[in-house]
């Protein structure tokens, strides 16, 4: 499901940009391959903004209009794609990229996955270069008997707030979180607007996503650091050439 206009407005004021150390990460990728950049699933430019900032050639590719919006506002004159990544036609060719942040994680469809990480392949130029990060939640999420409940809150800079409930239900034995949030905007007593969404998501171990990434038709697979940090079980990436 594509996230919609209060969950864009709440991830971005939650986080507009990612940590400088993931940034940098980022960085060091694109300088060390040079040309076009390409942010798959970029969200509302957690980690696109700050690259183009520091002067990053990058795209953006996301299926929510909403987060798009939000990445727009962020960087002016920005290309962005309105796409679903696991069908990616794109009209340009990249000599890297990235999926950030464990978003990897929502393609919870093996084929899908596959479709996605062919689609990118396409769209790399020779020695173009790949880094997936990914997240494996912790056991104690896993194992959870009754769904886990979480209530978070923002602050918007019109005075209004946004307050999210989140209730997770983890399924282990088939490496399942289905996430119902409500979103809810308020100024005072005064409702604005609400929002209900369902987000499902996957994890994989690292020997699991080194032969699917290899499935794919990439070469030089390997585990290495994550970029960004996990705030709950274990962070790593898959680094790939063509």
């Amino acid at each position: 499901m594509a996230w919609g206009s209060l969950a864009a407005l709440f991830l971005d004021a939650a986080q507009p940009c990612a940590p400088d150390a993931e940034v940098a990460a980022y960085a060091a990728l694109a300088q060390e391959c040079g040309g076009l950049v390409l942010d798959v699933m970029c969200g509302w430019g957690r980690v696109l903004a700050p690259l183009a900032g520091q002067g990053v050639k990058i795209h953006g590719v996301d299926q929510s209009a909403a987060m798009l919006a939000r990445c727009e506002e962020k960087v002016a004159g920005a290309t962005l794609f309105r796409q679903d990544a696991t069908q990616m036609n794109l009209p340009f060719r990249y000599n890297c990229a990235f999926v950030a942040g464990g978003a990897f994680g929502l393609v919870t469809d093996p084929a899908a996955a596959a479709a996605l990480l062919e689609g990118i392949r396409a769209h790399l130029v020779p020695p173009g270069r790949l880094l997936v990060d990914c997240r494996v939640p912790g056991n104690d999420r896993q194992r959870l008997a009754a769904p886990l409940v979480e209530v978070r809150m923002v602050r918007l800079a019109d005075c209004s707030q946004i307050v999210v409930r989140s209730e997770t239900t983890w399924t282990p034995e088939a490496r399942l979180a289905r996430a119902q949030h409500r979103y809810a905007q308020r100024r005072g007593a005064e409702r604005i607007a609400e929002e209900h969404e369902t987000i499902r998501s996957t994890w994989y171990a690292p020997d699991e996503i080194l032969e699917i990434v290899r499935a794919a038709g990439y070469r030089d697979v390997a585990i290495g650091p994550a970029a960004g940090v996990a705030e709950d079980g274990e962070a790593y990436a898959v680094g790939a050439r063509l």
